[in-house]
């Protein structure tokens, strides 16, 4: 059984159909990425996984449990965090705020302040710059509060909506090594990324959207046999 599955799913803005009769599956332990263009459909659907927006049909099961009339709160409780591509962190608010921010739900100090310990261990440079006002640091050191926040929050299931976007390549490349240590600790990861070298580099299985349906999936090491493939998405990235 997948820890994630969409079937049939649709999302919809007025008349725009921004997911259109989507299927896909996310297991236990595995980097799964979804790449395309943007107007994809990647973005609405993992706010329709997290339940910021209302899936207008199909259905999503968390480990076979249909979630779809669950409350965004409930599907966070129950381990779904989605880091927006927005990154969503305050940023009049310290490094070490904005993690205690992401630990909202943590009723026991001694596990916050574990999970705070980990993420220091994470990313090294948010322990140095704890008491550091968020809005004043570099794109990539906010990108990392905001996966340092996403932690706090215990996930099963942590979903990255393009945290590449506007970083340089040293740091993208950090964020994807990053990435595979939380898959490798047993996190269990959906990506989202209009950057296909990094999706190709770090995830296991791909999900190629175009205009809210799947074109292509496969196993990254199948799809990079694949010169369509590799012409359409890689030559040009």
């Amino acid at each position: 059984m997948p820890m994630l599955a969409i079937k049939d799913l649709n999302v919809r803005y007025g008349d725009f159909v921004a997911v259109d009769n989507l299927s896909c599956e996310v297991k236990q332990g595995e980097i799964v990425g979804l790449i395309g263009p943007n107007g994809a459909g990647k973005s609405s659907l993992l706010a329709a996984i997290a339940g910021t927006v209302k899936a207008h049909s199909g259905s999503i099961s968390l480990e076979g449990n249909l979630i779809n009339d669950d409350s965004t709160q409930k599907r966070l409780e129950n381990g779904v965090v989605l880091v927006p591509e927005t990154r969503g962190v305050c940023g009049m608010m310290s490094v070490y705020e904005n993690l205690l921010l992401g630990a909202h739900q943590c009723r026991s100090k001694v596990e916050t302040k574990k999970r705070i310990q980990n993420v220091f261990e994470l990313f090294p440079i948010l322990l140095e710059r704890r008491t550091q006002l968020v809005g004043t640091m570099s794109g990539g050191q906010q990108q990392m509060v905001a996966i340092g926040s996403g932690l706090m929050a215990n996930p099963r299931l942590l979903m990255l909506d393009e945290p590449s976007i506007g970083l340089a390549p040293v740091v993208v490349k950090e964020i994807g090594r990053t990435l595979l240590r939380l898959r490798d600790a047993g996190v269990t990861i959906l990506l989202s990324e209009q950057n296909a070298k990094l999706a190709t580099a770090i995830a296991d299985r791909l999900y190629v959207l175009q205009v809210g349906r799947v074109q292509m999936s496969r196993t990254t090491e199948n799809l990079l046999q694949d010169p369509d493939f590799v012409e359409r998405f890689l030559s040009l990235s």
